[in-house]
C-alpha cells in the first residue's frame, strides 16, 4: 500500500504542481505515493458555499469556519483513518526533519491549507488537528507550505532516492547543517577547493567535514547546537 497524502484546499489546481516533477513526480507515477485533493468549498452549505466568516471580536480579514473544516477533516479521516491531520499555519511549531521522518514512516498525512486570517481555533481541539509552520514568515496560503512538506516526506520513501544513504548526511539529519560541497573546476575565479578534499585521505576528509558542519552551524544556526555538538 502506497503512502497516501490528502490536501484540503480552496485551490486544488495547485497540486501536484512541483510534486509532479523530478523525484516526487516519478515516484507518483510509479505509485510509491498517492495524492488526493479535497476542495474545502465542497463541504460548505448554502447557495454561495461560504467557507469563511468575519472574526469574532472584530478585526480585519476573514476566518475559515470550524464547521466546514470539521466536515472536510471527517471525510479525509474516513478515507485514511490512520493518517495524522496537520494544519499549515504560522501559529504552529516549526516543522523539523525529525517530524518529517515520522510522517514519512507512517501511512501518509492529511494537510489543511490555511487561507485569509487562518483557522477557527476550535478545529485543533475539536478534531485533534496538529498545527505546524514551515518557518517564521507568512505566506498567502498553506498550499506552498503543503507542497514543501510533502516533498520533504516523499523523498524519504523507499525507492525514491537513488541511493538509500543519500539523505543520511544532509542538513538537520544529525542536528547540524551539512558540510560545504565542492566540485570541478579545481579553481574558479581564484577560489580553490580545500586541499584536504583532494588528498585522498578519507579519515582527514571525514574530520574536516565534521568540523566544518559544526563551524557553519555555529555561524548560521546556533539554535541547533547542543552541549554535545
Amino acid at each position: 500500500m502506497s503512502w497516501r497524502a490528502q490536501v484540503v484546499t480552496l485551490y486544488p489546481e495547485m497540486f501536484p504542481g512541483p510534486l509532479g516533477h523530478s523525484l516526487a513526480g516519478r515516484a507518483l507515477e510509479e505509485g510509491r505515493w498517492a495524492l488526493q485533493t479535497l476542495q474545502l468549498r465542497d463541504f460548505a452549505e448554502g447557495r454561495h458555499r461560504n467557507v469563511d466568516d468575519t472574526p469574532s471580536g472584530g478585526g480585519p480579514g476573514m476566518v475559515l469556519r470550524v464547521d466546514v473544516l470539521a466536515k472536510a477533516v471527517d471525510a479525509a479521516r474516513a478515507a485514511s483513518p490512520l493518517a495524522p491531520v496537520l494544519a499549515l499555519t504560522p501559529r504552529g511549531p516549526r516543522l523539523t526533519q525529525k517530524r518529517v521522518r515520522e510522517l514519512a514512516a507512517g501511512p501518509g498525512v492529511t494537510l489543511l491549507c490555511g487561507r485569509f486570517e487562518g483557522f477557527d481555533e476550535r478545529i485543533f481541539a475539536g478534531r485533534g488537528v496538529e498545527p505546524v509552520a514551515l518557518g517564521d514568515f507568512i505566506l498567502s496560503g498553506g498550499e506552498v507550505a503543503a507542497i514543501a512538506l510533502l516533498d520533504a516526506c516523499v523523498r524519504l520513501l523507499n525507492g525514491v532516492m537513488g541511493a538509500a544513504s543519500s539523505g543520511d548526511e544532509e542538513s538537520f539529519e544529525s542536528g547540524l547543517l551539512e558540510y560545504p560541497h565542492y566540485t570541478r573546476p579545481a579553481v574558479w575565479e581564484g577560489h580553490g577547493i580545500p586541499e584536504v578534499l583532494t588528498s585522498g585521505d578519507h579519515g582527514k576528509i571525514e574530520a574536516w567535514r565534521k568540523r566544518k558542519a559544526i563551524e557553519d552551524t555555529r555561524l548560521w544556526r546556533p539554535d541547533l547546537l547542543t552541549d554535545e555538538s
